[in-house]
């Protein structure tokens, strides 16, 4: 009955939030607390263990199988700095914080404290960012953003908690953060490409995703046991998965994967937030049997909430500016790399250059050039900085990583407190108020009529890339016109027709759907080139990679039916 009531209460409140025009996780979280006041409902048989081990990771895989991997290279010096630097000057000026105002619980405690509180959860944000039309480059940022600092804020808890018992060194830390990161790197890519290759050889898409529903405790486990960052090796087990995923699975096990994994996303988020409003009663009691003054941990909470908003805005100014100041320079560098490109084109190249190496130029020159493109197109603003600097809500994963404190840990009970005050209130008051931000600044959104242009241009490619195939195809076999024909007007894609048994070529189906999926396989390849180069959109290419892989599984249906 709990979880039947957890997942009505989840589509209730989203639904309901929808209308209202609020993100729903906070409505979650009010929800959560009213739900806690009632008897019986209490959290305390949730152990934060089974969040962090068992909700995290499922949580992350899903989001990093979901963001472009183009844009999250495009973007990783902003992540990188949002994910690990801001996380390391936020835990450090919280540190200093906490110590002052609480001398008596010590530096370890009030590092712990810090780092709970460091990462951002980027659910809230883009929740809203999505409905009023935040340029996608700002959002990628925050996806970023919300995959990688959970992984940095665990790594820095460790070390705090270690520190408790025994000495640590600022070089031990940094060499545990090293190891961390470069370990997890290493499990999490091993995971992706086994989990791609082991599930090409699959045929049925049930159990295809099956197996992916293990695959972010497959690499979160064995990195956890080796002293790794487990939830980093889990990002980039998706990350892997999702540049292999358009290559190697079919269109049926990647549709039925994304359905089914987006359901279960938004049943763990919210999960977590509704929990995080159920939690408030058993964090008060815990507080109040301890006998300590719940007003003076709500004021701590407030306070550090409130240092760490400064010190977000306070570090945007200056990673706006790095970003811009990149973006020009990327602009100044296009003509040097359109020289490149015309003395490639006129075969202008010094002495003798093997084919491999011209390809291989001509590939980075192609990728440079649409970066460039890119930084022109959807360059960030002070606007956009300032919707970035608002957008540092906490969430349930900030109480969760409190609860881990270790049972003898200095006023333990109080610091939970002051971890779920500071979380809640920006959640609720940066959550609330981010929508009236972004009007505020007229944050503009990407240009629909640059969208569709690029749609339009990427229509043309792929269907002369299909074109050609259709033509290679028709010479190797001895195929009726008729098909030809049909094939070539159904491959506009978007513009196909149903065939049905009533179908004049039905006698030859077999050859019209062998040479359709020929064509579909053609047009995927010019797909994947201009997804691997980045020329087009994100958003562009998703689409269109919905609209192939849609078209595909109906043909192989189709096929499988007629066998």
């Amino acid at each position: 009955m709990i979880a039947v009531g957890g997942v009505v209460s989840v589509v209730a409140v989203a639904l309901f939030s929808r209308r209202l025009g609020v993100a729903s996780p906070l409505l979650l979280v009010v929800a959560g607390a009213a739900i806690g006041t009632l008897p019986e409902v209490s959290a305390t048989s949730i152990q934060p263990h089974w969040i962090l081990g068992g909700v995290l990771p499922p949580l992350l895989y899903s989001a990093a199988i979901n963001i472009p991997n183009t844009d999250f290279r495009r973007n990783l010096k902003p992540i990188t700095g949002l994910a690990v630097l801001l996380v390391v000057v936020s835990t450090a000026a919280a540190a200093v914080l906490f110590h002052a105002l609480m001398p008596e619980i010590g530096w370890p405690a009030a590092f712990a404290l810090a780092a709970v509180l460091s990462p951002t959860d980027a659910v809230a944000a883009t929740a809203v960012g999505r409905k009023l039309g935040l340029p996608s480059r700002l959002l990628a940022i925050l996806e970023g953003e919300g995959l990688v600092n959970d992984a940095t804020a665990l790594v820095l808890l460790r070390s705090a908690v270690a520190a408790m018992g025994a000495g640590v060194t600022a070089g031990g830390i940094i060499g545990d953060f090293a190891l961390a990161v470069v370990g997890a790197v290493a499990v999490g890519a091993a995971v992706g490409v086994l989990n791609v290759r082991i599930r090409q050889r699959i045929g049925d898409p049930v159990m295809n995703t099956a197996i992916s529903f293990v695959v972010p405790f497959v690499a979160y486990i064995p990195a956890e046991d080796f002293g790794f960052s487990g939830v980093l090796a889990v990002v980039v087990a998706g990350l892997v998965t999702s540049d292999l995923a358009a290559r190697f699975l079919k269109a049926e096990d990647r549709i039925t994967e994304e359905t089914n994994w987006r359901t279960l996303a938004f049943l763990m988020e919210g999960f977590i937030f509704l929990l995080m409003g159920i939690s408030l009663e058993d964090v008060l009691f815990d507080v109040g049997n301890s006998g300590f003054s719940v007003d003076e941990a709500l004021l701590y909470g407030a306070v550090a909430s409130l240092l760490l908003i400064m010190v977000r805005l306070a570090f945007v100014v200056p990673l706006v500016a790095m970003i811009k100041r990149d973006d020009k320079r990327a602009v100044d560098s296009k003509p040097h790399i359109e020289g490149w490109r015309d003395r490639l084109k006129n075969d202008d190249l010094p002495g003798e250059i093997e084919p491999r190496r011209v390809e291989w130029l001509e590939h980075r020159i192609a990728k440079a050039s649409a970066d460039i493109d890119f930084r022109m197109r959807e360059s960030l603003g002070w606007r956009a900085g300032a919707v970035l600097a608002w957008s540092g809500m906490r969430g349930a994963v900030t109480v969760a990583a409190a609860q881990t404190l270790p049972v003898d840990t200095p006023y333990r009970a109080e610091l939970v407190l002051i971890a779920y005050v500071a979380a809640a209130l920006m959640l609720l008051f940066q959550g609330s108020t981010l929508p009236w931000v972004i009007r505020k600044f007229r944050v503009e959104r990407d240009s629909p009529e640059e969208l569709r242009d690029q749609h339009l241009k990427m229509m043309r490619e792929l269907a002369d890339a299909g074109e050609e195939a259709l033509n290679q195809e028709a010479k190797r076999q001895d195929i009726n016109q008729s098909i030809i024909e049909r094939v070539r007007r159904d491959s506009l894609i978007g513009r196909q027709q149903p065939m049905g048994a009533e179908d004049d070529l039905e006698e030859q189906r077999e050859s019209y759907i062998r040479l359709r999926i020929a064509v579909i396989e053609a047009e995927r390849t010019r797909m994947l080139r201009h997804m691997k180069l980045g020329t087009f959109s994100s958003e562009v290419i998703d689409d269109i990679r919905k609209l192939l892989d849609l078209e595909e599984a109906r043909l192989q249906q189709l096929s499988d039916r007629s066998d």
